[in-house]
Formats: C-alpha cells, sequence, structure tokens
C-alpha cells in the first residue's frame, strides 16, 4: 500500500493548509473539468431516454438551476439513437450544456452514444463483464487473458472518443466490480482503484488522455478512501487526471445531503475534486443547490487564486504552501478506517472514549439562569426515545453567576433524580457544566457536575495565568470529576480572503499549542480523567486542529479522547459545512464525542438529530433504520420517492437495519453494498426482493412488494414493533 507522504497531493494535506489537488483539464465540450477551471455541477436526468420531450424539458431546468454538464442513461442503442434527438433539440433551442452518455453493460450503445454527446461514461465493472458473483481463483496468465479480451471490447470506444474529440469518465463504483476484480483485490478500495487502472492502461496505450475518473459507493467512508488511494496511485504515475465525485445512492432529505457532505466534501476540503454530482432520491433539480454550496468555499478562493496569479502575486506567504507549515508523522491511515485508541474515561454512568460509541453531548447556550424552560428541556433530553429522536448522552451548560449556580442546584435534580409524573424508567443525564477556571463558585460546580468544563485562553496559561487552571485541575481531581479542556485562539481569517489556506496551519498549530500546555497542567495535578474539546468557528481549522492535535498526542503518548464541536447556522450550507468538518474526521478514526450547536431558536430536538444522523451518515454510530436509495434515472423501474417513502414508513423505526431501495438491476444488487435487505426493480410493475445480495423472491408484484418486504424482514428476525408514542411531558 502506498504511504500518504509519497503523494504530493496527500502530503501536503498533512501540512494542513487547503491545497487544491494538481490535476490536468479536461473538456467536456466548453467545459473545462480540472486545472484551474472552477469545481463543476452536474446531474442526471430521469425521464426514459427515449421520451426525448421530457428528457430536453429537465435538462432545460437543470441548467436553469445552475447544472453544468448533464448526463442521460443510455441502456440500448435505441436510447443512443435518441441522443441526436435530444441534442438537436437543446442546440435549437440554445442551449449547449454538454451532454454525457450514462453505460452500463452495452458496448454497442457506447459506441452510438459517442457520436452524440461530449463525453461517455462507463462503468468498468460491467462494460465488458457481466455479474455473476462467481467465486473463481485466477492465476497471472488468466488473468491477463481476461484484460486482453477486455481490452478487445474496450478500445474501439477508446478510438471513437479519440477520433470525435469526445471525453471519458472511468466510473467506478463499488457495488458494481466485475468477478474478475473481486476474486483477486476483493470488494475494498484498492478493487476499485485497479478496476479503473485498467480501463485507463487502455485508454494510454492508444494514446487518448481525457479522462475523468469516479470512484463511488454509498458509504462515505469507502468512498474517502478510494479517491485517496486513486489520488495516490496516478500521483505516483504523475497523470494527474481529474476526478469527478460523489456518494452514490445517498438518499433523500438531510440524511442524503449529510452523506454527501460527508463523502464529497470531505475530499473537496482536501483540495481533491473536479466535478461534483449529489445523488439524491429527489428531483435531479434539487441537487444542484446542495451541490452548489459544496463548492461555493473552495470556488471562490480558487478565483481570488488565479486572479493573483494573472497580477503576478505569486509568493508562497499568500498563494501557496507556506514554507514554515507543521509537518508531522500522519496518523491517520489515508486508505483504512481505524479508529484513533483513546483512554476510558466515564461522564457519570456514561463510557467515553476507548471503545464506547462515540457520543453526543447536547449544550443549553447561555448562561444556564438564562436558558428558557431549561429544566421541562432537560426533562425531554431524558425521555427521548427511538421513536422521536435518540437520546443525548450528555447535556452541556454554562455556570457565570450566582443566579446560574441557584439553576444548577435544581437542575442537577432534573438530570439526576425521580421526575414527578414520569411513567417509564429513565437514565440519569450526565451534566457537564462550564465554567472559568477562575471561577468563584467552582468548589460547588465541581461537586454538581459529572464533568467540568474549562475554557483556556492562551494568555491564561502564561507563567501567571496558570494558576486559576492547575487549582481547578487539583479540585476536580480531587472530587475525581473528569475535566473536558476547551482551548481557544486560533482565529483564522473569512473564507473568501486568499489568505485563508495558508493561515490554517498557524491557527491550527495555536490552538495545538494551548491544548498541549493545558494538559500539561492537568497532568501535573494528578488529574487522570481529562477530554479535549475543540471548537473553532471555522469547520475547515476544526479538521486541521483536530488532525494536528491527534498527531501531536501521538508524537507525545498521550491518548486523551478528542471532543469535536461545530456550530451551524440555520440554513441548508451550515449543515453541510458542518457535516463535512465533523465526518471527515470521524471517517478517519478521530472524535470520541460531538456536539452540533445551532443557532438562537433552533430546536434542541433539531441540534441533536443532526449529531447523530452525522454519526450514521459516517457510519461510525447507528441509531435508526439506514436506506441506501438510489437517485432515479431513466432506467428506474417505478417511482423511487414514493416508494422510499413508503418503505420509510413501514420501517423506520427499525434501529440498526439497513436496506436498500434500487430502480433497476444497474443499481442492484450489487450497488446494494452491505444493506441487510433490497427491493430492487426487475421488470415493469415488478420488485426483486434480497436478503444481502441474494435473490430470494422474483417478480414480486409492486403493490404487494413493501409489504412483502417486511414479511421478509420479520421472517429474518430483524423486526421489532414500532415504540407507542412518547408520553406528553407536560
Amino acid at each position: 500500500m502506498i504511504a500518504a507522504e509519497a503523494s504530493p497531493h496527500l502530503a501536503g494535506v498533512g501540512r494542513y493548509t487547503y491545497q487544491r489537488r494538481r490535476t490536468r483539464c479536461v473538456m467536456v465540450g466548453d467545459v473545462g473539468v480540472g486545472g484551474d477551471h472552477p469545481i463543476r455541477v452536474q446531474s442526471m436526468t430521469t425521464p426514459a431516454t427515449q421520451d426525448v420531450a421530457a428528457t430536453v424539458a429537465q435538462t432545460i431546468r437543470l441548467t436553469e438551476a445552475g447544472c453544468e454538464i448533464v448526463r442521460i442513461t443510455v441502456p440500448t442503442v435505441a436510447d443512443a439513437h435518441a441522443l441526436r434527438a435530444i441534442r438537436a433539440e437543446l442546440r435549437g433551442r440554445g442551449v449547449r450544456v454538454p451532454l454525457v452518455a450514462d453505460i452500463h453493460f452495452s458496448p454497442a450503445a457506447a459506441l452510438e452514444a459517442a457520436r452524440h454527446v461530449e463525453k461517455v461514461r462507463v462503468n468498468p465493472g460491467n462494460f465488458a463483464d457481466s455479474k455473476r458473483f462467481a467465486v473463481r481463483e485466477y492465476t497471472d496468465q488468466q488473468y491477463a487473458e481476461e484484460l486482453e479480451r477486455v481490452a478487445e471490447r474496450f478500445a474501439p470506444l477508446v478510438l471513437r472518443c479519440k477520433e470525435l474529440g469526445a471525453a471519458m469518465r472511468i466510473g467506478t463504483n463499488h457495488g458494481s466490480l466485475s468477478d474478475r476484480v473481486l476474486n483477486r483485490y476483493g470488494d475494498t478500495p484498492l478493487g476499485m482503484v485497479e478496476s479503473a487502472l485498467e480501463f485507463v492502461h487502455i485508454c494510454e496505450d492508444h494514446g487518448y488522455y481525457d479522462v475523468i475518473f469516479s470512484m463511488k459507493a454509498s458509504n462515505p467512508k469507502v468512498m474517502i478512501q478510494a479517491y485517496r488511494l486513486l489520488a495516490a496511485r496516478l500521483d505516483e504515475r504523475d497523470t494527474p487526471y481529474p476526478f469527478h465525485l460523489g456518494v452514490t445512492e445517498a438518499g433523500k432529505g438531510e440524511d442524503g445531503r449529510i452523506k454527501s457532505a460527508i463523502g464529497s466534501g470531505s475530499l473537496l476540503d482536501d483540495g481533491i475534486g473536479d466535478t461534483v454530482r449529489v445523488s439524491l432520491t429527489e428531483e435531479p433539480e434539487a441537487e444542484i443547490p446542495v451541490a452548489q454550496a459544496l463548492v461555493q468555499t473552495y470556488n471562490e478562493w480558487q478565483a481570488r487564486r488565479n486572479e493573483a496569479r494573472r497580477n503576478g502575486v505569486s509568493s508562497p506567504a499568500t498563494v501557496d504552501e507556506p514554507a514554515g507549515a507543521p509537518v508531522l508523522p500522519d496518523t491517520r491511515d489515508p486508505y483504512s478506517y481505524s479508529r484513533r485508541a483513546s483512554r476510558a474515561t466515564t461522564l457519570g454512568d456514561v463510557a467515553w472514549g476507548d471503545r464506547s460509541p462515540v457520543r453526543v453531548v447536547h449544550r443549553y447556550a447561555g448562561p444556564l439562569a438564562t436558558v428558557p424552560h431549561v429544566e421541562r428541556r432537560v426533562r425531554w433530553a431524558r425521555r427521548a426515545d427511538g421513536w422521536v429522536q435518540p437520546r443525548p448522552d450528555a447535556v452541556s451548560v454554562q455556570v457565570t453567576s450566582e443566579a446560574d449556580l441557584a439553576a444548577l442546584r435544581v437542575l442537577r435534580q432534573s438530570t439526576h433524580g425521580d421526575l414527578l409524573g414520569a411513567r417509564i424508567e429513565l437514565p440519569t443525564l450526565p451534566l457537564i457544566v462550564d465554567a472559568a477556571p477562575a471561577s468563584p463558585w467552582l468548589n460547588e460546580v465541581v461537586a454538581l457536575a459529572d464533568a467540568v468544563g474549562l475554557r483556556i485562553a492562551p494568555a491564561s496559561l502564561d507563567r501567571e495565568g496558570r494558576a486559576p487552571l492547575a487549582q481547578a485541575c487539583r479540585l476536580a481531581a480531587q472530587h475525581d470529576t473528569p475535566v473536558v479542556l476547551a482551548p481557544r485562539g486560533g482565529q483564522a481569517p473569512p473564507r473568501d480572503d486568499l489568505a485563508w489556506s495558508t493561515a490554517l496551519p498557524t491557527a491550527a498549530t495555536e490552538l495545538g499549542r494551548t491544548a498541549l500546555a493545558a494538559v500539561d497542567v492537568a497532568e501535573d495535578a494528578s488529574l487522570a480523567d481529562v477530554v479535549l474539546s475543540l471548537g473553532p468557528a471555522d469547520p475547515a481549522l476544526l479538521v486541521r486542529a483536530g488532525r494536528l492535535l491527534a498527531a501531536r498526542f501521538a508524537e507525545a503518548g498521550r491518548a486523551y479522547p478528542l471532543h469535536f464541536v461545530t456550530r451551524i447556522s440555520s440554513d441548508e450550507h451550515g449543515l453541510l459545512l458542518a457535516s463535512s468538518a465533523l465526518g471527515s474526521l470521524l471517517s478517519d478514526g478521530l472524535g470520541d464525542s460531538i456536539e452540533v450547536v445551532g443557532p438562537q431558536g433552533v430546536d434542541d430536538g433539531a441540534a441533536v438529530q443532526l449529531a447523530f444522523n452525522i454519526l450514521q451518515g459516517a457510519g461510525v454510530r447507528l441509531t435508526k433504520t439506514e436506506y441506501v436509495a438510489c437517485p432515479s434515472c431513466g432506467r428506474t423501474l417505478f417511482d423511487l420517492q414514493t416508494t422510499t417513502d413508503r418503505i420509510q414508513r413501514d420501517t423506520g423505526h427499525l434501529r440498526g437495519v439497513k436496506i436498500a431501495i434500487m430502480g433497476c438491476i444497474v443499481n442492484g444488487p450489487g450497488e446494494m453494498a452491505d444493506a441487510d435487505f433490497g427491493y430492487v426493480g426487475g421488470a415493469p410493475g415488478k420488485v426483486n426482493l434480497y436478503v444481502g445480495k441474494e435473490l430470494v423472491e422474483r417478480h414480486v408484484p409492486e403493490v404487494e412488494a413493501s409489504e412483502r418486504l417486511v414479511s421478509l424482514i420479520r421472517r429474518h428476525g430483524r423486526w421489532t414493533e414500532a415504540p407507542a408514542p412518547k408520553p406528553s411531558d407536560q
């Protein structure tokens, strides 16, 4: 496996800047992808391709929404012929958006489609191979013979695209690797990368280089690892082809946006990605603003960088990576998931760190005495259940006055005592109390709290300023009360500032320095139970500070749990930024607890639910049913949106069960990844049902399919009855 240091781009990521991966430009019609071009936004049509009028109308709606490249499914040669009429109608209306033909299984359709589009997408898992899930041991000679067979089928398309000036996307999907690749490399990111490289070698053998890659998966962790590995392999070969990003089958609503932000957003923040498609089980026009929000910051920064270069500004301090950027051995394996080892501690009755689930903390913002209806809200938090949402693992409040202290005394009873009229058994709810190290109320705070949060400014750690923190840590040690150390400082400029990228490592270093100094004070006070909390305002800084602190701790042999805090605005952009930052860290195994802080007035439940949804999207903690739902296209054999809604209504309470809902055989069974059950379009009006990847019921009438799916789940022992509605708290 390639070390991160072997890749110039991944080594640059290790220096904690933002640096876009160097790629060559590939022209898709009049639209440049890669190089210094903006990160492009694209989508895919959903009508049957031979319905020319509907496909044209939706393409126009997509371009009006801001879509820069439009993909159209081409299952047959007849569909490929329809592309001529679609293109002519669009051009006649003055619409010059580049068209992409999406090909599975049919080299003949690809050859015809290349005549009418600006790009052809091929899936190396099924372009020249049929899927049989056969187990076979290939000798090297047999494998080479298989590659020769693939080349014979693929080379004509390569030559046609080269002749016509059409671009190509080699788009590997995690769930549709060929039997040949699965048997040699397994169902892994490595298999995805090798599958794509086999095809690009054929392109290069024929002198064709207008290639874009994609490494899609419904699991964001797998997708992130595959793109990183491909970037490293291409760096090793010095062939910097551009990348198309996407989490396939992300789903709908908030969950779909979270998964897309975790996968694509994390990679974009590491400088990887040249065009993005957000695959939602919604109308394709709804995908465009989400993709635009994901790329906006990076495109604005790229535009300023391009302008600076045109104006002759090229000094490392303003445009390129700073010479003094911190360099540490990266504690993360970029290509596989392994959770960072951390010390076990306990907050109240809740285990933290080590092998415990990643925890969720809910903060009641502002001084405690000013928080409206705080006791009632804490009762809500204790009584929340799976029907409404998961219960937070702890709550956090702030004490800054005598009035706050009085409120804390009452609140302690609400978090730990019996509640009047509670008709259900309630667990205690660990209480984290934030206070200043020099607070005159610290003695009682330490006695009442399950953990004390201490906010630490860099200035408080100089020789004179350490005394209050040291005294606070000694007091906590005497009471066996854990401490959450929250270093402050490390501000980065706004993201629209050209210096934003190069300021990130400096700000991350400052935060890390404050954290390490605070830990020194805690250790001198013999305080064993320490959690480090990071929550800078800029999510990009949170990612870099988290990585840097993990590396610093590894270097020093320290394994304190890490707590990450992000703040969200009330709009969708805030949700995407939070999901991208927390998801990036979690997908690399960093983080023992998280906290999402919403703006004033945001419902407590929304903030807690978002935190749990991010954990679920990152695949680190499942607290509800997981759905893998494809975004629909012209191949889809039923109404995906209404079907998904219906299945979610019936099965949404099945915590930890994973259900795939796929419109056609292209997106199932392979694309179902590790789903427990599958609902896949088999023919018009007919559905195939799967357990894992095994087809167990074929051609079920669509009107019966949802009930038959529920029966299947029952027979396999995964069904539980939905809980009764939560009793009133009034």
